[in-house]
């Protein structure tokens, strides 16, 4: 099986959006409708990619950073593409893109649920962090914030 990386532009949107509901340990929201995934990439240009096989794609991630710190969201594959290597090269080239952006700490999000997710990143030499926590708060259009 011969996988072409290229950059996950928006006009691939369905068929990854497709391949994110089928993923177990992705969650999607609001956050990820096209609109939304448009502006991520207009502001982190070149720095998400595909996997495809066969003009389909198979794989992705979406990286970006606020100037400080990198982010990896979404590294989803298709179950016949996993334990391939192929995560493993949609995360260096991430990781790659950060770098030449001067940006030296790369942060992903997983749900504590996800013991594949946790087992692959642990994989690859990512540290857990257990002195840190995420905290959110939806922000409601007009309220400043308050709600």
């Amino acid at each position: 099986m011969k996988i072409e990386i290229s950059r996950f532009t928006i006009e691939s949107y369905d068929e990854v959006f497709a391949l994110w509901q089928q993923c177990e340990g992705v969650g999607l929201s609001d956050a990820d409708s096209r609109e939304r995934i448009q502006v991520y990439l207009n502001r982190n240009p070149g720095m998400s990619f595909l996997a495809s096989t066969g003009g389909k794609v198979v794989g992705t991630i979406l990286a970006g950073h606020d100037g400080r710190r990198g982010y990896i969201h979404h590294l989803a594959f298709t179950p016949s593409c996993r334990r391939k290597d192929l995560a493993r090269q949609l995360v260096n080239r991430c990781m790659e893109v950060l770098a030449d952006s001067g940006i030296q700490k790369c942060h992903i999000f997983i749900f504590n649920s996800n013991a594949d997710g946790r087992a692959f990143w642990k994989a690859m030499w990512w540290t857990p962090r257990s002195d840190i926590g995420v905290i959110s708060k939806t922000i409601e259009p007009g309220t400043g914030g308050d709600s």
